[in-house]
């Protein structure tokens, strides 16, 4: 019996000192797998090997042999046969992920791929498994002695998700499939992965996601039609969507997606009032962060929490607006985060002032849960925005003292860092209107109520412009039909007032201030 995880390590790469991570092995009818920390389970210490791995009986009748050892932190196994598994090793210190091979017969290991677990475009993809006679997923191994890796294609033009063999002993692999350009198409499931025979989802702009039967082992490769759904968002036909590429000051790529409404004509329209939707994420690499992210040629749809129910209601929206925070060398990425922010925010502004279709002088701003902290910052310490929407945020990181997001250092250990990142401490500068919404029963360990909470009595207590919603029996995200309808009331009611038809404060000098 494992002791109370009270008092055990907590860093991203720590783990508990005794026995962990119980498992079947997948491979063989009986047979128990456990980990076992070989460096006290403390991830910045110094060792040789971090993690063992121990087989046992279910009986309890021999004591557990120790299988292999890993360099990084174990992070996951694809069991095969007796002659092979697929196994993972991580570290969230220097964000990497290797793949190895494990012989479980000879305890032998070979290093088959390492990548930067940022860079999307390296990643070769997952060995696909098929179900063994114990009915458990097991690694999949062709005739020719090749596995078949599953990847989203991720690339300069967005994901475009592929197969490929991968021949072991050669270390060639050789391209199956791809998505066609024009197309956002991505394998549900192998039918008969020897014959290469597999369902699929395809979409486009304008198509409506359907799936398909792929068969690779014809001359002529067949496709079937499986589905014939229509489009269930009717309201939406005829807006347009783009995913637009643009650059900071200082150089960083970025994109987002940009949706206009149904019959826009910037030369007779003019500029639209403008909502970005956003969540920061950390990077270690500037490279890493510039990578273009998901595709442009999914279909749009929406969800409760969607911000394009204003692409309907004349605004040009931004969504999954690119918000990297990089930290190269010695750096850590939340060392400079809010001047990064500035600059995130700073040129999406500026990429649809460009191109005619935005109003920068109309922009709201707004995310949830890290996104609704990127908000209240982001009205914190620039004058950008017209208003904020934050939904489920944290707004004083002292209260997440032990590390939070990608962040694992503790409050005690960068104390100026956790103070400068809190809005909370800059509530008397936040004077744009700001509308926070939370779940009363919000479980999240980041984002408990009292965040949101003391946050409005903050902004309030300083004369600033603020509204709190609060959702009853919501919890982080928000599921009843009332709550969900109320908030998209406030949010639509807090546009229209701030955004769309501001209040017109003028300059000394009788003319509208500039956004930027």
């Amino acid at each position: 019996q494992n002791p109370s995880s009270e008092g055990q390590p907590i860093g991203f790469d720590d783990v508990s000192t005794f026995p962990r991570s119980f498992s079947w092995r997948n491979d063989e009818p009986a047979t128990i797998t456990f980990l076992q920390a070989l460096d006290k389970g403390l991830g910045r210490s110094k060792a040789e090997y971090r993690d063992v791995m121990y087989v046992a009986s279910p009986t309890g009748d021999e004591k557990p042999k120790e299988l292999f050892k890993t360099k990084k932190r174990y992070g996951g196994i694809i069991w095969g046969d007796k002659d092979m598994a697929i196994f993972f090793e991580r570290m969230t210190a220097d964000r990497t992920i290797r793949m190895n091979r494990l012989n479980p017969s000879t305890g032998k290991i070979d290093s088959l791929y390492e990548r930067s677990s940022n860079d999307q475009y390296a990643d070769i993809g997952r060995p696909i498994t098929v179900k063994n006679q114990f009915d458990e997923e097991v690694l999949f191994v062709n005739k020719a002695g090749e596995l078949i890796l599953q990847s989203s294609g991720a690339g300069p033009k967005g994901d475009m998700p592929l197969i490929q063999s991968w021949n072991l002993k050669t270390g060639k692999r050789k391209l199956l499939w791809q998505c066609e350009d024009g197309y956002y198409e991505f394998v549900v499931n192998f039918v008969d992965p020897e014959k290469l025979v597999f369902i699929t989802r395809r979409e486009s702009t304008n198509e409506t996601p359907n799936y398909y039967l792929r068969d690779l082992s014809k001359k002529k490769a067949a496709v079937t039609a499986l589905t014939d759904f229509k489009n269930p968002y009717a309201q939406l036909e005829g807006i347009t969507k783009e995913k637009i590429s643009y650059k900071r000051a200082d150089g960083i790529d970025l994109t987002a997606e940009l949706y206009l409404p149904k019959g826009y004509d910037k030369s007779k329209d003019g500029p639209l009032p403008v909502l970005i939707w956003a969540y920061p994420r950390e990077y270690k690499s500037a490279a890493d962060a510039a990578q273009v992210r998901g595709s442009q040629y999914t279909f749009t749809s929406i969800s409760s929490g969607s911000p394009l129910f204003w692409v309907t209601q004349g605004y040009a929206v931004m969504n999954n607006a690119e918000m990297p925070i990089v930290g190269e060398g010695g750096k850590e990425p939340n060392d400079n985060f809010v001047p990064q922010l500035y600059l995130n925010a700073h040129a999406a502004i500026q990429a649809v002032a460009k191109r005619g279709v935005g109003d920068s002088n109309r922009v709201a701003v707004g995310g949830h849960s890290y996104g609704a902290f990127m908000t209240a910052n982001l009205l914190a310490h620039t004058k950008l925005f017209k208003a904020g929407i934050a939904r489920s945020g944290a707004y004083n990181r002292t209260l997440t003292p032990f590390g939070f997001q990608s962040e694992e250092r503790t409050y005690w250990e960068a104390p100026e860092v956790y103070n400068t990142m809190s809005p909370f401490s800059y509530a008397d500068k936040i004077k744009t209107p700001l509308l926070l919404i939370h779940g009363d029963s919000d479980n999240n360990s980041g984002t408990f109520p009292i965040q949101t909470d003391r946050l409005f009595n903050a902004i309030k207590g300083h004369g600033g412009t603020v509204r709190y919603v609060s959702l009853p029996y919501e919890s982080h995200g928000y599921t009843g039909k009332e709550n969900v309808l109320h908030m998209l009331w406030e949010q639509h009611q807090w546009l229209e007032t701030y955004v769309k038809n501001p209040p017109d404060p003028k300059s000394e000098n009788g003319k509208q201030k500039k956004a930027f």
